[in-house]
């Protein structure tokens, strides 16, 4: 069957612009929802993750079409498969670059530095880092953490400490559940991906525990720190706790039930549960900060 989205925009993944959900944690938590100057610099700051995200997914494409040629789904990838020339996804990928720098730029010079630092790590990633068991995880988490920071400072919005350490781990959580669903879909033998030879589910599930009780804790602590309370001028987020605790584990019982979390950006969004725990969240989040 044809795909029907053309090869070109398939090669950009805008699926994967979801991550970007990201970047507006800073606008979110920092009291700056209703500012229009904020919410400026947040829109080209997600512009630019956007576009630099697409520059990186096209490098890793390119670098990969013989591999991918061998893989039975990675294949259909636009490169891998002869839809789109190997110089003309070259061509698309430096514009999306210059696109996405500019943007960053239009932000502010720390945002420019930002997406800049997210692409080299992308870079280091395709050709060497991927088959670096546990430093691949953290490659990943650290492509949220700068989506974090590009929000926060890279704005002009002081980042919360706690909120810092919350990312970082609920980053990590998302990655390290990735290569579980990854290892149980290649039951291990490294086939599709060489560095799930190094992992075992035991691990991967004991790495999960790790994160999902970091994010639960520094998400808490969040809440209830003194600078958080002062800034919104109430101590009633601790009872958005409840919404974190149910779509962690909503989220594991995904992973373990369905092998779901190979593509965290999308399966959050398609799991009804998810979807209507994280709607309720925000609209929760929102009310609390509007109603001090």
């Amino acid at each position: 069957m044809p795909h029907r989205v053309p090869a070109t925009l398939r090669l950009l993944r805008p699926a994967q612009w979801l991550k970007n959900v990201f970047v507006c944690a800073g606008v979110l938590f920092g009291g700056h929802l209703g500012d229009p100057v904020a919410l400026h610099l947040l829109l080209l700051a997600v512009i630019a993750f956007s576009l630099m995200g697409s520059t990186a997914y096209i490098l890793n494409d390119y670098l990969d079409r013989e591999a991918d040629r061998a893989h039975p789904l990675k294949r259909r990838r636009p490169i891998a498969s002869g839809e789109v020339a190997a110089s003309s996804a070259l061509a698309l990928g430096a514009v999306t670059f210059l696109a996405a720098s500019a943007a960053a730029l239009a932000a502010s010079p720390r945002v420019l530095l930002l997406v800049v630092v997210y692409f080299t790590i992308n870079v280091g990633y395709s050709l060497a880092l991927k088959h670096q068991p546990v430093v691949d995880v953290f490659c990943i988490a650290a492509g949220f953490m700068l989506r974090i920071l590009a929000g926060t400072t890279g704005i002009g919005i002081p980042p919360s400490g706690w909120l810092l350490l919350t990312g970082m781990f609920v980053t990590l959580f998302l990655g390290f559940s990735k290569r579980r669903a990854e290892w149980v879909d290649a039951a291990g033998d490294g086939a599709t991906r060489r560095v799930l030879a190094h992992y075992s589910a035991p691990l991967l599930d004991s790495f999960l525990a790790v994160t999902a009780t970091g994010t639960a804790l520094c998400y808490g602590l969040y809440t209830l720190d003194a600078q958080t309370i002062a800034l919104h001028g109430t101590a009633n987020l601790i009872y958005t706790m409840p919404f974190v605790l149910f779509g962690l584990f909503r989220y594991l019982y995904t992973l373990h039930r369905d092998n779901r979390g190979e593509n965290p950006s999308t399966d959050v969004f398609t799991d009804p549960q998810l979807i209507l725990c994280g709607c309720a969240y925000v609209a929760a989040v929102i009310w609390i900060l509007n109603g001090r």
